[in-house]
């Protein structure tokens, strides 16, 4: 047990992720300031229904899944990371001023979707570039790393925006102002990493089907599961809305996904550690009984404390699973492929993403909130069974 130990302090997280992890920190404080309130400013401000948020929240979504595979693909050809990295999160901070300003559901939904396409630019030549500096030894704790400062910025920002709830009164608008800062230190710090030279040159990216089939079957089996998952968790979103819906004040909203986002935030380092020395599998099948948990105590909610306990085991469960997903993907990708590989396995998650965050709005409006998390708890478990089958790849042999 001594050697594995020893092995992995002589392979520290390469500097390069921690500077990814750092300006991933400051945009999801200031993206977060921004989620924590938004469900709340579309309905109650500007007469949104629960359909509408869902549609919003899964096509924004899906978008920037779908952008991840021309992203990628996009980073393999030209064999450059950083560019593109640099657009996403420049986007991202150029238009969170626009959220503010925002006096109709189209003008919001034009700024989420222009900020969820910024992800979904930077997103897949992030990973990629995570892997291309890496030693496969400690990949799992490198994107375990990653994911954790992005969530201890998305602990932040809700924390930071009922701060400001309550120093301006609750007034929703200039709280969402102050979200335009942490964009941009972000992209300043962004400007200052140094992308390494790719070894293998040039890719040609394998977006025909005869080419995607070179990504395996290993990759096929993830593809699957990973939609899977997407389509048993629905858009946050949901959260914020069943807080307000069992009466917790409105300058507190964000309290539920700062819980979340702990809880997240202290789960994704470990995993992803435990990851390069375990069964990933196991770790997906403990995240999804997380999920099911979160889902049975908001199906149960009549007050805040259960949507708190709900909001906290839904944060296990992302630490759980994201940064392990995403190190399984390593493990099978292609090298030359890997800026495809991420983007395909989030096109495929996107899709069912908008499918599962459609399908909660609708329920929620047409059946209640209890329906909405129970199906929810459903898909979870089946999930769950599926795990062992189609789990069984990505681990990236040491």
């Amino acid at each position: 047990m001594a050697r594995p130990t020893s092995r992995f302090r002589r392979l520290p997280v390469p500097p390069t992720v921690w500077t990814l992890g750092f300006v991933s920190l400051f945009t999801d404080m200031g993206s977060e300031m921004v989620h924590a309130l938004l469900p709340v400013l579309l309905v109650q401000g500007l007469g949104a229904s629960m359909l509408a948020i869902g549609l919003i929240e899964g096509a924004a979504e899906s978008l920037a899944m779908v952008v991840k595979v021309f992203s990628g693909y996009l980073s393999d050809a030209v064999g450059r990371r950083k560019p593109l990295v640099l657009l996403g999160y420049g986007l991202a901070a150029v238009v969170k001023p626009v959220f503010p300003l925002a006096d109709s559901v189209a003008t919001v939904t034009l700024a989420r979707l222009l900020d969820r396409l910024g992800k979904g630019i930077r997103g897949a030549p992030r990973d990629a570039l995570v892997v291309d500096v890496t030693p496969p030894a400690v990949m799992g704790a490198a994107f375990g790393l990653r994911q954790s400062m992005d969530t201890v910025g998305a602990v932040l920002g809700p924390l930071l925006a009922m701060a400001l709830m309550w120093l301006h009164a609750g007034d929703i608008r200039t709280v969402l102002w102050w979200a335009v800062l942490p964009g941009a230190v972000a992209v300043l710090l962004l400007l200052r990493l140094r992308e390494p030279p790719r070894q293998h040159g040039r890719a040609t990216p394998p977006l025909t089907r005869p080419g995607l089939a070179r990504l395996g079957s290993g990759f096929a089996r993830l593809a699957v599961l990973g939609a899977l998952f997407s389509l048993a968790r629905f858009s946050e979103a949901f959260l914020i809305l069943r807080a307000t819906d069992v009466g917790l004040a409105l300058a507190y909203v964000p309290l539920v996904l700062a819980l979340m986002s702990l809880a997240y935030a202290a789960t994704a380092y470990p995993a992803g550690r435990l990851a390069d020395r375990m069964p990933p599998a196991m770790l997906l099948a403990g995240g999804m009984v997380m999920l099911a948990l979160a889902d049975l105590a908001l199906v149960l909610a009549n007050d805040a404390t259960w949507v708190l306990v709900g909001a906290a085991l839904w944060g296990l469960h992302l630490g759980l699973t994201q940064g392990v997903l995403a190190s399984m993907v390593a493990g099978v990708a292609p090298e030359q492929h890997r800026g495809t590989a991420f983007g395909v396995f989030n096109l495929v998650s996107g899709v069912a993403l908008l499918a599962a965050s459609v399908l909660a709005g609708w329920l929620w409006d047409s059946a209640g909130p209890a329906w909405t998390f129970g199906v929810g708890a459903g898909l979870s478990l089946l999930t769950l069974l599926l795990i062992p089958v189609l789990g069984s790849g990505g681990k990236r042999p040491p």
